[in-house]
């Protein structure tokens, strides 16, 4: 523990560090791992919403219904609403890299 931070909340001492929340770097590597799966291809694990009046990415997925509650957990679920809220530039990323960069920003505003 570094003895300056001592005294501060967690919120203060990541916000004094420059660090994202742990909540936020769950998020953070959930989403990458869906940006590198989607780079090797759409099969299997999501569908994109076949929509031609998709604002905002273009790259949207498609999240499905289920009974229980259980399921929202899933980690499919805790990615696509959040991977439909990212801005067009971070999505269309060439590289894995570029895309972390563009996600950092994006991050700070979506949570």
């Amino acid at each position: 523990m570094i003895r300056e931070l001592e005294y501060l909340s967690y919120e203060d001492r990541l916000r004094e560090l420059g660090l994202f929340s742990l909540e936020k770097r769950r998020l953070e590597a959930d989403i990458r791992a869906a940006f590198q799966y989607l780079q090797e291809g759409w099969r299997g694990l999501f569908t994109r919403a076949c929509s031609d009046r998709t604002r905002g990415n273009g790259y949207k997925l498609k999240d499905s219904r289920f009974r229980l509650d259980i399921r929202k957990k899933f980690f499919t679920m805790r990615v696509v609403r959040h991977w439909n809220r990212l801005p067009r530039e971070a999505v269309a990323a060439p590289s894995l890299e570029v895309f972390k960069n563009r996600l950092d920003g994006a991050l700070s505003n979506l949570i």
